[in-house]
């Protein structure tokens, strides 16, 4: 690598809207962000079916899936 030309990478602090903190490399000193693993719905196993059932649903209603019934 050539010198003087990279910017320091140092210790970080993520900060999370839920509150959540932790510590990874990086050049920024800070960085803050909406959504983490302690709060994203897919880790934290709180996303409903029922709310990913309404969006098939709706996908499958726009695109006339599903409710065809062979005889």
């Amino acid at each position: 690598m050539k010198e003087g030309i990279h910017p320091n990478y140092q210790e970080a602090t993520v900060k999370c809207h839920c509150g959540n903190e932790f510590k990874v490399g990086s050049t920024m000193k800070e960085i803050r962000v909406e959504v983490c693993s302690k709060c994203h719905p897919f880790y934290t196993g709180t996303q409903k079916a029922v709310a990913a059932r309404g969006r098939i649903d709706k996908f499958n209603r726009k695109y006339g899936i599903g409710n065809t019934e062979q005889e």
